[in-house]
C-alpha cells in the first residue's frame, strides 16, 4: 500500500516537472535572444553600448544632455536607455546617425520628437527611402543634414562631422569628440575585415581606400570607435585603409587580366600583413568591385 502511494507520489511530481520544462522551454524553430547590450567606458564621459546584434552605440555626456551616435534596432530603445541611465541620469537630446542602414537607425523612433537628429545629407535621402521611415514615421528622419562638415556644440562638449566619399554607403559620417581624442567610425570601419558595401545605397567598393585615407587626415585623434566591434588605435583606421587598397588592387589586376569574377574570387590573394583579416565578404565584393570597374 504504501509503496503504490509512493509511485503514485513520483508519477505527479514527475508529471509537474516535466510540465514546468515544456512550459519553460523555447518553442522549437524559436531564434535564440539576440546578445544582451554591454556598456564599455572609453572616457570619463564617453562609453560605448555594444550587443543587440547591432552597432555600436556612443553616449556622449555633455553639460547639456546625452548625445547618442546610432541607436540600434527598433525596439531596442528601453534596452539602450537601460543602458543609459546606468552611467547618467541626463536626457538624450541629440542622435547622431552615422548612416542609413536599419542596426543603426532603428530605434530612433523610441525618443521624443525634442531629440535633435543628425546626419550627412546622402544618409537622410537613403533613410526617406525606408518603410521605417514612412508616414508618420518620417518625424524621425534627421532634422539637421550637412554636406563635408559640421560642428554641434563647443568647448568641451563638441562634435565634429566628417563626410570624405563613398564607401560603405554614399553618406557615412565620421563622429569625432575633440577634446576626448575619440572617433565613431559607424559601418565604414566596422571591424577588421571586408566590408559590406551597400551600392543600393551609394557604397563603392573603388571609392573605398580613398575615403578612409581621407578620414585618417584628421589629426589629433588617438581612438576609434568600430561600428561593430573593439575600440581600436586611430592607426588601425590607416591599416584598415591600406587593407581595402590591398582588395581593390588585386581585383583590379585580376579584372585587367580578363578573369572572371568567379575566377577572381577562386584565386584571390592578399598580403600576409592581413591574414588575420576577415574575407567573408570576398564573394560579395569582387562581383561588385568588376560592376564598378566596367562602368
Amino acid at each position: 500500500m504504501r509503496r503504490a502511494v509512493l509511485l503514485g507520489v513520483l508519477i505527479v511530481v514527475g508529471t509537474v516537472g516535466m510540465a514546468a520544462k515544456q512550459a519553460t522551454a523555447p518553442a522549437q524553430g524559436t531564434a535564440p535572444p539576440p546578445p544582451p547590450l554591454t556598456t564599455e567606458k572609453v572616457r570619463d564621459n564617453l562609453f560605448v553600448i555594444k550587443g543587440g546584434n547591432a552597432g555600436n552605440t556612443a553616449v556622449f555626456v555633455t553639460a547639456k544632455g546625452v548625445v547618442l551616435v546610432d541607436t540600434k534596432l527598433a525596439g531596442w530603445g528601453e534596452r539602450l536607455m537601460d543602458q543609459v541611465r546606468s552611467v547618467t541620469d541626463k536626457p538624450v537630446t541629440t542622435i547622431i546617425n552615422t548612416h542609413t542602414h536599419g542596426d543603426h537607425t532603428g530605434s530612433n523612433e523610441f525618443f521624443p520628437a525634442s531629440v535633435e537628429v543628425v546626419a550627412q545629407e546622402n544618409t537622410k535621402t537613403n533613410m526617406e527611402k525606408m518603410d521605417a521611415f514612412k508616414g508618420e514615421k518620417a518625424q524621425f528622419l534627421p532634422d539637421k543634414t550637412y554636406k563635408d562638415k559640421l560642428t554641434l556644440n563647443s568647448g568641451n562638449d563638441q562634435i565634429d562631422l566628417y563626410y570624405f566619399g563613398a564607401g560603405h554607403t554614399n553618406g557615412d559620417s565620421i563622429v569625432v569628440f575633440p577634446t576626448l581624442r575619440v572617433a565613431h567610425a559607424g559601418d565604414l570601419f566596422a571591424r577588421k575585415a571586408t566590408p559590406l558595401i551597400d551600392v543600393n545605397n551609394g557604397g563603392s567598393g573603388v571609392a573605398y581606400p580613398e575615403t578612409l585615407k581621407k578620414a585618417f587626415g584628421i589629426k589629433d585623434v588617438d581612438q576609434v570607435i568600430t561600428g561593430h566591434d573593439l575600440v581600436l588605435p586611430w592607426s588601425a583606421l590607416n591599416e584598415y585603409a591600406e587593407f581595402n587598397l590591398a582588395f581593390l588592387d588585386a581585383t583590379k589586376a585580376a579584372f585587367k587580366e580578363g578573369k572572371s569574377a568567379e575566377d577572381a574570387v577562386a584565386q584571390f590573394k592578399m598580403p600576409d600583413k592581413f591574414k588575420d583579416y576577415g574575407m567573408t565578404g570576398l564573394k560579395d565584393n569582387v562581383p561588385k568591385i568588376y560592376t564598378e570597374l566596367k562602368k
